[in-house]
């Protein structure tokens, strides 16, 4: 399970300087799943060391009652997608945060709506954190390619959006069988490097192999989507590890929960990049710090 190999790096990370959350009235912070494991055991702990003054618990999804059963002023944590469509059986329940939820799973089982009392906490990076990181490692790059299909279409208004202000072009190609390698050869020829989409009908392990050989094939650099592509070959990506989402959590259970945003994407956030890669593109090493400090200082400067 990605999401129990994902918290279980908790137990590899230095977190114990984390400063403790300030002290206030005792909050009910309840986590949730379909399965127990070790790492959503340790990502539990953790929250509770760093939230002393609460009580934080982990419960099996099948313990618990209907959401609207739920004490009102339990803050609810849920880890996988058995838990929220278990949350989405009611309109009632409790202000409830959903982990790591992509924007195309989002509106696959949404649409547009969304849902009261619940704050969708995005797992893919922002659009415009990307372009950013593009323009930061490829200045010269003008013209993005992106590949997007049924599920991911709606993300190419927001891209443009945030393209235009960076004087960036975006040129979409639609990949409706990803068995077909034609799409891929078309917008590599059309773009100066690919932005890849958090889209699992596109990017995943059946894909990947082609995907990356075909665009450094054509000496195209992709960026994203997501930690994993980079280790596998895409050449950088922003993302959020254990300890970002950990303060992102804390962050907001500081705030009354009426002051939580129906939907967020991460503030505290890394910069991966994979140095086999950059050489073989015949680009500079990149100082994933640098990066990741420049592109932060730009999203805090008004």
């Amino acid at each position: 399970m990605a999401l129990c190999r994902w918290l279980l790096r908790l137990c590899c990370l230095c977190l114990a300087s984390l400063p403790l959350a300030p002290s206030g009235q005792a909050a009910e912070v309840l986590l949730t799943a379909l399965e127990d494991s070790q790492g959503i055991r340790a990502f539990t702990a953790e929250l509770a060391r760093q939230r002393p003054q609460d009580r934080v618990r982990f419960r099996l999804l099948a313990e618990l009652p209907a959401p609207g059963r739920l004490p009102d002023a339990t803050r609810l944590i849920l880890l996988d997608s058995a838990s929220f469509g278990w949350r989405l059986q009611e309109s009632r329940g409790p202000a409830t945060l959903v982990l790591l939820i992509s924007r195309v799973q989002a509106r696959q089982r949404l649409g547009s709506y969304r849902p009261p009392r619940l704050t969708l906490l995005w797992s893919d990076p922002p659009p415009d954190r990307q372009l950013k990181l593009i323009r930061q490692i490829l200045p010269e790059a003008r013209r993005i390619g992106v590949l997007y299909g049924r599920n991911s279409a709606f993300l190419l208004e927001e891209l443009r959006k945030a393209a235009q202000p960076l004087a960036l072009e975006i040129i979409g190609q639609s990949w409706a069988d990803t068995t077909d390698n034609r799409s891929v050869q078309a917008l590599l020829k059309q773009s100066d490097v690919i932005l890849g989409l958090d889209d699992a009908d596109l990017y995943n392990s059946k894909t990947a192999k082609n995907l990356l050989l075909t665009s450094y094939a054509g000496q195209r650099a992709l960026i994203g989507p997501s930690l994993a592509f980079v280790k596998a070959g895409s050449l950088a990506s922003t993302y959020s590890d254990p300890a970002d989402w950990l303060a992102i959590v804390t962050d907001l259970l500081d705030q009354p929960a009426s002051n939580w945003p129906r939907a967020l994407y991460p503030d505290h956030f890394k910069v991966a990049s994979n140095r086999q890669v950059a050489r073989s593109l015949g680009i500079e090493p990149i100082d994933e710090r640098a990066v990741a400090a420049a592109l932060a200082e730009g999203e805090t400067t008004p």
